[in-house]
């Protein structure tokens, strides 16, 4: 029972370490599409390490999310945080990636808001609580339904793990695919999972 809580601040400290910018590793590139990610991709020679290209085949978090016609909302969303970095750090790490339509299911204006710069923490605070410090493949998901456990995230906060049929649920939200990328997992989900605090 011990090793639990010393775990936990080991990886909190991962993430922390992350935001920060350290221990970070350049982004993979992967075929892109520009055309399909205009805000993701205007102006990356000043964005820093997040955006260098190397030749790896597998893709980061970060570079998986640009090249998503699907994602544009959330890659500015984290552009408007400035939190790129701590999607391209070695990781590992789980993102629940929501949709530009799981974002359209906010309030009117909810979004607008959120990318001015006087709510940059505000932001920041609702991307990290689509970040988990840690590998959860979708096997490893229903495990943790199995054994009733919730997932830490890096806001702080714990999201419920569900299961309903072959559907995973995490934070009350579904999860519609998965990808393997480079420095862990992104999972593809249809709301936002706002912190409760």
């Amino acid at each position: 029972m011990t090793t639990k809580p010393i775990l936990l601040f080991f990886a909190l400290g991962v993430f922390t370490l992350a935001i920060t910018g350290c221990k970070q590793e350049t982004s993979a590139e992967s075929p892109s599409n520009e055309a399909s990610s205009p805000v993701a991709t205007e102006n990356v020679s000043n964005k820093g390490q997040a955006y260098i290209d190397d030749e790896s085949e597998t893709p980061n978090a970060l570079r998986t999310a640009i090249n998503s016609p699907d994602h544009t909302t959330l890659v500015a969303a984290v552009e408007a945080a400035e939190v790129q970095n701590a999607l391209v750090n070695v990781g590992p790490l789980t993102v629940f990636a929501p949709t530009n339509a799981a974002f359209e299911k906010l309030p009117e204006g909810t979004v607008e808001d959120l990318l001015k710069p006087e709510n940059k923490s505000k932001l920041a605070r609702i991307l990290q609580n689509h970040v988990a410090p840690s590998n959860y493949p979708i096997e490893t998901l229903k495990k943790n339904v199995e054994k009733g456990r919730t997932l830490y995230m890096a806001s702080g906060e714990n999201v419920e793990v569900t299961q309903e049929g072959e559907d995973i649920y995490v934070g009350g939200t579904k999860i519609l695919g998965t990808i393997k990328v480079s420095n862990g997992w992104v999972h593809v989900i249809d709301d936002v999972i706002l912190p409760k605090n």
